[in-house]
């Protein structure tokens, strides 16, 4: 499972010209599902993600993480993180997760967030529109 996650001062996801996920403060969270993913990886990675410390203490050290910063989440998910990039000049995406079971694990990252900070997000499988201020820009990729 794959996260790209970027601090913002704020993003939104729109589908069909509504805008039906925003945060202010937080993170954008994009979220890949590959073959192997199981629900523990999906719990790992959420620990991984929330407590991961990219948010400026008071002495403007990346210290905190979203929870201590008071901020919010916003979860899209990105099939496209799980495309194999190393050969040629087209994706391969023989490594995503199935639909079914990439929306069933995406569901799952959801709702463990959800169980720990206010999180918002996209729809899965849907043509979205993602708009954000990245903050700094802070921008990082993680796995579990």
């Amino acid at each position: 499972m794959i996260a790209l996650i970027q601090r913002v001062k704020q993003a939104s996801v729109t589908v069909d010209e509504q805008i039906i996920g925003q945060i202010n403060h937080g993170l954008l969270i994009l979220l890949g599902v590959e073959q192997s993913d199981d629900e523990q990886s999906a719990k790992r990675l959420c620990d991984k993600v929330l407590n991961y410390r990219i948010f400026s203490d008071h002495a403007g050290k990346m210290n905190l993480n979203v929870q201590q910063a008071q901020g919010e989440v916003l979860v899209v998910s990105q099939f496209t993180l799980a495309a194999d990039t190393n050969k040629g000049t087209r994706p391969s995406f023989s490594k995503g997760a199935k639909p079914e079971e990439a929306n069933r694990l995406y569901e799952f990252f959801v709702d463990q967030c959800r169980q720990q900070i206010h999180t918002e997000t996209g729809q899965f499988a849907a043509e979205m529109q993602v708009a954000l201020i990245n903050d700094g820009p802070v921008t990082f990729w993680l796995q579990a």
